[in-house]
């Protein structure tokens, strides 16, 4: 029975038309099917017949068609025959993909055109499998960058492992010192983490793995070798196929990936294997920046331990308080510093400095460990507050720094119910002196600053404090805050001296958090300079019952003798 052949058209699909042409349909390079009502192969070509198995010698009888077929050719309708072109069917013979057009014919026969799309299948499988991998990558990178904290990013990198790559996970991290810090993770299941002992050189590949090499083949990898250490604990079931892949990370490697398959799955491919290595690339660049942030941190800690402001207490009977705010909110050092180093016994003076030096930020607070590592140096001269600045001052000049600094020294003792101070200013604010009864008095201290010129000139000025008075150290980031109803007004020595009348007997620690607060209230939230404090006080509780000299409240007879002693 002579059938004619599709006719060239826009679609692939042959259309619709007389079959009678001739033979010549059964050259045609794609396979050609007739049909029966009932669904029997009635003829077939050429490429049919070599694509068909063939039970029955001769002809297309015993020649079934596949079931996809059948079934397709049996849901076409009779009137599939005479309007448009009906749906065609899709299916695989032997492992190769068609697309089946039909050509319905009079008396209920069907002619089957089959268009094998092998190619467009495999390549559509493999544009989705790029596409769904790709997501994948994309996921992977947002979650690792998502986070700096080392141990956090070993978890995401073993979690998103099991889910994607296997059905267990290890991932295996730098050692260190003898162990190496060990992640678990199965697929669906828990994620632990361990340190412990390993021998690298009983897994395949794991050692160069660690080194940075590229990965063996998988199928170098005998799934025997694996050691109880390299399978998640509870993992269930014979280990089938194994892939060992390393974590590049930025100059060194950052570790190495285990991958594990069960037995009761196929085994890893070439393709997954690429796809590993895809992905411990992005695991392994989120890895060494936690790393190197961990390690940077570890680092800045250590520096800034020396660079923070100490925390102040009562020492020898007199107490003390301090507190610092740097000028950027996210910063914990700056320009301003302040220390107290107790004397060696109750009999000797502690030595007290703040200081400002020139600028804000960590330049500035490099400056400021300088200083207070040369102060700490000079301890032993403290009593001669001349001879300190004047040491402070040539070692700043010579360090070639442009940055220069303001102080003021203190030296403290606790003597018979009083607090004795010797204060120098050197360049700096005078300290504030707070009387029991809110009279505030300014220390008679001027001089030079420090690190600008050869010589330092400066006076010290010698005040005692009554039990419930302080003697107040601050810096220019208090005076000079700029804020008020306008924004642009400073805060000024006359609103200090006012807030201070109001902190008579206060202690030390109240009395730095009320300047502070009430300079911040002031600021309004603007921009200012570093603000440091200190706070030197003689406390309530200290020995010595306060009397009245000339009627002037807060003024011991203890404390005019002692005035007398130091005028004379």
């Amino acid at each position: 029975m002579p059938v004619t052949p599709p006719p060239a058209s826009r679609s692939s699909a042959p259309a619709r038309g007389d079959c009678g042409v001739g033979a010549s349909w059964r050259g045609a390079p794609c396979p050609i099917l007739v049909m029966d009502r009932d669904g029997g192969v009635v003829d077939l070509n050429d490429a049919a017949r070599t694509l068909l198995p063939d039970p029955a010698p001769g002809g297309g009888a015993g020649r079934t068609a596949p079931h996809w077929l059948l079934d397709a050719h049996r849901g076409l309708t009779p009137g599939d025959a005479g309007t448009g072109d009906p749906a065609p069917a899709a299916g695989t013979i032997a492992d190769r993909a068609f697309r089946a057009h039909p050509t319905p014919r009079p008396g209920g026969e069907v002619v089957w055109w089959l268009l094998e799309d092998t190619d467009l299948r495999l390549t559509e499988r493999a544009l989705d499998s790029a596409r769904e991998r790709a997501s994948i990558l994309s996921a992977a990178s947002s979650a690792l960058l998502s986070s700096l904290n080392l141990d956090r990013c070993l978890e995401v990198t073993a979690r998103l492992a099991a889910e994607h790559l296997a059905d267990a996970v290890v991932v295996v991290a730098p050692a260190q010192g003898r162990r190496h810090p060990l992640t678990y993770a199965e697929k669906g299941g828990p994620l632990s983490q361990t340190k412990r002992e390993i021998d690298p050189e009983v897994v395949p590949g794991l050692t160069e793995a660690l080194q940075g090499f590229p990965p063996v083949p998988a199928r170098w990898i005998s799934p025997d070798s694996i050691p109880d250490w390299a399978v998640p604990p509870g993992f269930a079931g014979p280990i089938g196929s194994v892939i060992v892949t390393p974590l590049p990370g930025h100059g060194i490697p950052a570790g190495a990936l285990v991958l594990l398959r069960s037995g009761s799955h196929r085994a890893f491919d070439e393709g997954e294997e690429v796809f590993a290595r895809l992905f411990s690339s992005r695991a392994g660049a989120a890895l060494s920046a936690a790393r190197l942030y961990t390690e940077q941190a570890a680092i800045t800690g250590a520096l800034m331990r020396d660079l923070l402001p100490p925390t102040l207490r009562q020492v020898h009977g007199v107490g003390y308080a301090g507190r610092y705010r740097a000028a950027r909110d996210h910063e914990r050092v700056g320009g301003d510093f302040y220390d107290v180093h107790p004397g060696a016994d109750p009999s000797q003076e502690s030595f007290v400095v703040l200081g400002d030096v020139a600028g804000k930020g960590l330049e500035a607070a490099v400056l400021t460990g300088k200083i207070r590592s040369i102060l700490q140096a000079l301890l032993p001269l403290s009593g001669d507050h001349q001879q300190v600045l004047g040491l402070l001052n040539g070692a700043l000049l010579n360090s070639h720094s442009a940055r220069f600094a303001t102080l003021t020294l203190a030296s403290a003792r606790f003597r018979a119910g009083l607090v004795h101070l010797r204060l120098t200013s050197a360049g700096h604010l005078p300290p504030l002196i707070v009387r029991r009864d809110g009279q505030v008095e300014e220390a008679q201290t001027r001089g030079q600053l420090v690190g600008a010129m050869p010589d330092v000139q400066a006076s010290t000025a010698r005040v005692v404090l009554a039990p419930g008075e302080s003697c107040l150290l601050y810096t220019d980031g208090i005076t000079e805050a700029r804020g008020g109803p306008l924004g642009d007004e400073m805060y000024g020595e006359h609103r200090l001296r006012a807030a201070l009348r109001d902190c008579a007997r206060m202690p030390p620690e109240a009395l730095v958090e009320r300047v502070h607060m009430l300079a911040d209230q002031w600021l309004g939230g603007r921009n200012h300079d570093d603000m440091a404090t200190l706070a030197v006080t003689n406390p309530t509780g200290s020995r010595g019952r306060l009397q009245l000299v000339g009627g002037r409240p807060g003024r011991t007879a203890a404390t005019e003798g002692a005035n007398r002693e130091n005028d004379a």
